[in-house]
């Protein structure tokens, strides 16, 4: 027996491909996993590139902004400054931390009640955690290591210019609203293509927003964008790489 068995796999390893049925199994299945890799891989290899251009055309767009157009925009719209206090009510950054915190607080107990949640709900999850990271790492490092003051310190006579590892989560530059809403808007625009049209539209009624009402300059919106629906793309990015699998 101990021959034979030998004997049959010293068949089955001599066969050739198209007569060997077990090789064939073995084979197709280690080439689709490997070509499954290699498609993530270039896909996501094409989107650094992507984003590695619109980086370095974001930076020239910021300099010039910071350079040329934050400070005679910041003192154009200083006059319609009494806007802010009810949207401050409304849209401040601890309000909306605080539904973003409800939301990922209700999908979890409904994951735990009902035993799953739809693709949407983990969308809608995923977009609020990720929103909430990047405004934390926003507003306590970046703020902090450029330190940027924000429009109303700089009408009152402060310079406009980076303060290297000087500034507060007070800071403008770049801006937290921006990269709060830019982060959750990214993740939707990555796992549904269908609403790249609407968050975009709502991301550019938001900068309008924060432009009229003095909150920040122009650099600092187009910086907070930029980041925040950097971190969105690249979280749903890794979600839908991880689903895949």
């Amino acid at each position: 027996m101990r021959n034979g068995g030998k004997r049959a796999f010293d068949v089955v390893d001599v066969l050739p491909n198209r007569f060997n049925p077990f090789r064939n199994v073995q084979g197709s299945a280690t080439s689709g996993v490997a070509r499954a890799e290699f498609l993530i891989l270039n896909h996501f290899s094409v989107v650094i590139r992507i984003w590695s251009v619109s980086l370095l055309a974001c930076a020239a767009i910021v300099a010039f902004s910071f350079l040329r157009v934050d400070v005679p925009t910041a003192l154009y719209f200083w006059n319609v400054g009494h806007l802010r206090n009810p949207l401050n009510v409304a849209f401040g950054s601890t309000v909306i931390l605080s539904a973003e915190s409800a939301v990922i607080l209700f999908t979890v107990l409904a994951r735990l009640v009902r035993g799953h949640i739809s693709v949407f709900g983990e969308t809608v999850a995923i977009a609020c955690l990720v929103s909430m990271c990047a405004y934390v790492v926003n507003d306590h490092v970046l703020k902090v290591f450029f330190g940027v003051p924000n429009p109303a310190d700089v009408v009152h006579g402060a310079g406009h210019s980076f303060n290297f590892w000087m500034g507060s989560d007070n800071s403008s530059f770049p801006s937290g609203h921006m990269v709060l809403a830019g982060a959750l808007a990214g993740v939707f625009m990555r796992l549904h293509k269908a609403s790249i049209g609407l968050f975009s539209a709502l991301l550019l009624i938001a900068a309008g927003l924060l432009l009229v009402g003095d909150w920040h300059f122009l650099s600092d919106i187009i910086a907070g964008a930029f980041l925040g629906t950097s971190a969105g793309i690249l979280a749903g990015e890794g979600w839908a790489a991880h689903s895949a699998r």
